[in-house]
């Protein structure tokens, strides 16, 4: 089983509820801290959840980077690996991660099974969850709330902190999920920033 297998059987067995409801994004490679780190799936609705792939082919060496990444932005995250990583990944994932096993049935399938459920990750960072946001996004909020123009031509970094300041966290996640639902074209604008 590879990356993309797991990910295909994961969405349509374990996501699909999520995949039809209107106010539930699922978004693939979704980018972390301006794309230093992708999370395999992100699911964001009343919160942020990212579930991180490791597949029987797949190394461990970035697991640490993708972690502190995966923690900044999302409430629970849940780490889906092959059989190979099934008894031995709870040393390498905070205890709050969720753990999937994905194992090949007899008739190809993927099947999916939960050995630890995920808890509310108490380690997100609000720059982090700004990040999110693409710079006209930042800018279109901040001057709904009065920002004076000359601060509005500030670098993006300067940007996320008076957006940080400005809103709650509750706030923020709001205001990235309303920015994600209206996007179009992700990944040709992603790719250009």
């Amino acid at each position: 089983m590879n990356d993309s297998e797991i990910r295909q059987s994961f969405h349509r067995k374990e996501l699909r509820r999520q995949h039809i409801r209107d106010d539930t994004l699922v978004i693939d490679e979704l980018g972390l801290n301006h794309g230093k780190c992708r999370a395999d799936i992100a699911v964001v609705n009343g919160s942020f959840v990212g579930y991180e792939i490791k597949s029987n082919k797949d190394s461990l060496r970035r697991l640490d980077e993708q972690i502190k990444s995966y923690n900044s932005v999302f409430d629970k995250v849940s780490i889906i690996v092959g059989n190979r990583y099934g008894n031995s990944i709870r040393k390498y994932v905070p205890k709050y991660w969720g753990i999937i096993v994905s194992t090949k049935g007899l008739r190809g399938t993927v099947n999916f099974e939960t050995i630890h459920k995920a808890d509310i990750n108490e380690n997100t960072n609000p720059i982090s969850i700004a990040r999110l946001l693409w710079r006209d996004e930042v800018i279109e909020i901040l001057q709904k709330n009065d920002i004076p123009i000359k601060l509005l031509r500030k670098p993006r970094t300067e940007l996320y902190e008076y957006l940080v300041d400005l809103l709650s966290v509750c706030e923020l996640k709001q205001a990235v999920r309303s920015c994600f639902k209206s996007r179009r074209n992700w990944r040709c604008r992603e790719s250009s920033s």
